[in-house]
């Protein structure tokens, strides 16, 4: 039997009955993660388990690859690769944040055992000694910096084994952690799926191909590129419940939302059933995002009332933090439910830019229902969160919070009837939020800003330019319903005009 048979066989049916973090996936079903082959120099006998982990890794599932990376370490204690495996764990690429400051000893730790026991060939040293550039230094260089290097690491590595499989696709996923969100043109994510593309038709069932794929694809200029590999990723690794949810990515910058439905659907089960809160989160807020742009509204307000009945959120992790709050706020601004976005109580001990999402909807609210000395209060709080993220070197957040607090500021001026300040306000906002792309945490800003400006121009009984605005935002987000609606609107007043 070949190797990749093996790991094909691996990989599809439970590995082993003692595996605890296996019986947290099946509960007695075949596994199913793709297909992966990662050789080392560590013990035959090790392989299949070491590959296994690797898949698990591409498709996000850190805590049971950790499991499984241990468990090949345990085995074999001369294999220096499962401990780049173990820090891999720790490395979460695409997430916000993507290191822990917690963590980072320990990964660092793992990195250097890996060193310690000497990887068995150049491109092993390679794999670890790229990740060290990670971890180390880390309270003396910003992790942008440290995220460059790694990423010159990983296309070194690449270009000196162009027929090694994995080398090309961490290369990819290094390219895609490096993308600067203020590049619309999206040049690190065409570098990564020029990677790829022939290697998803050379492999079409491994899991972190397609995985990386979306996340090259999911900007507006290229997400109709990306349909094809959200039609495959949750097929090829549907024990991974973040390969169930992925594909909706692609099917929410399309507009597809009973695609999205559906996804989310299962990689929220999934999630549920392997206790993974953030995954499960996650997964809701896209439910949540979908049902509110069909008009799903009772479909949308039982996941609200779920979530409330989720005890022990930790709202300190972003993820977890940044969903439960974003929920609650879509189902009352996109009904423009004002007096129910006005009555938001922020999180308590979230992190600050997981705040500010709470803090606009009580500003939008109160603006908009008229109480526009009441909104200024949220708007001083969002310039203090904005300076917080700035001093702390978060400036991608700290940008949007200050888009955040543009729109309050634009509706409490209109409130006032101060009617070109609230123009120039959002049109501002709606700029700067063109200029940058969202993060993976979010289907996108809770209403985006050029479709608030369409709106604001129709309060002020122009039509014709809210039109074009509406144009424009749903170009950026097809299918959203608040544009169509608004569109249609403007359209209707143009005519009678």
């Amino acid at each position: 039997m070949s190797h990749w048979s093996r790991v094909c066989l691996s990989l599809m049916f439970i590995v082993s009955p003692s595996s605890h973090a296996q019986e947290e996936h099946n509960h007695g079903v075949p596994e199913k993660l793709g297909r992966v082959s990662f050789p080392t120099s560590c013990l035959p006998a090790v392989q299949q388990q070491f590959d296994r982990g690797v898949a698990l890794l591409h498709s996000f599932a850190y805590t049971p690859a950790e499991n499984t990376f241990r468990g090949v370490a345990e085995t074999d204690p001369r294999c220096a690769m499962a401990h780049w495996g173990i820090a891999m764990t720790y490395f979460h690429q695409l997430w916000d944040p993507p290191l822990s400051p917690a963590t980072i000893p320990v990964a660092l730790r793992e990195v250097q055992l890996a060193r310690q026991i000497e990887p068995g060939s150049e491109r092993e040293r390679k794999f670890v000694n790229a990740l060290g550039l990670i971890y180390q230094d880390a309270d003396t260089v910003p992790y942008r910096t440290r995220a460059l290097n790694y990423e010159r690491a990983m296309r070194e590595l690449a270009a000196e084994n162009l027929k090694d499989t994995e080398s090309q696709v961490f290369c990819a996923l290094a390219l895609l952690a490096s993308a600067s969100p203020a590049d619309k043109t999206h040049a690190n994510q065409k570098r990564a799926a020029d990677l790829l593309e022939p290697l998803y038709l050379a492999y079409p069932d491994h899991p972190g191909i397609p995985h990386y794929l979306i996340h090259a694809y999911d900007n507006a200029e290229l997400a109709p590129r990306g349909l094809a590999a959200a039609r495959a990723y949750s097929k090829i690794a549907p024990s991974a419940p973040h390969a169930l949810h992925m594909p909706s990515h692609i099917f929410t910058r399309l507009g597809l939302w009973d695609d999205s439905i559906a996804s989310n659907l299962a990689a929220r089960a999934a999630a549920h059933q392997q206790g993974d809160a953030g995954e499960e989160l996650h997964a809701m807020d896209y439910l949540e995002y979908a049902y509110l742009q069909t008009g799903r509204d009772a479909d949308a307000a039982e996941v609200v009332r779920q979530l409330g009945n989720m005890p022990g959120l930790d709202s300190e992790d972003f993820k977890i933090g940044y969903a439960s709050t974003a929920m609650p706020v879509r189902y009352a601004i996109e009904r423009s439910q004002w007096t129910d976005a006005a009555n938001i109580i922020p999180p308590t001990g979230a992190p600050p830019h997981v705040v500010a999402i709470a803090v606009w909807a009580r500003g939008i609210g109160l603006a908009r229902t008229g109480r526009a000395a009441e909104a200024q209060t949220e708007t001083d709080k969002l310039r203090r969160i904005d300076a917080e993220l700035r001093t702390s070197g978060n400036d991608y957040w700290a940008t949007q919070v200050g888009i955040l607090a543009r729109e309050v500021m634009a509706w409490s001026a209109q409130a006032n009837s101060n009617l070109e300040d609230a123009l120039a306000l959002m049109r501002q906002a709606a700029d700067e939020e063109d200029a940058i792309e969202k993060l993976p945490v979010t289907p996108g800003p809770i209403v985006p800003a050029r479709e608030q400006l369409g709106y604001l121009l129709l309060q002020q009984n122009h039509p014709g330019l809210a039109s074009r605005e509406f144009a424009t935002a749903l170009t950026n987000a097809p299918g959203r319903r608040g544009a169509l609606q608004g569109a249609a609107r403007a359209a209707e007043l143009s005519s009678q005009k």
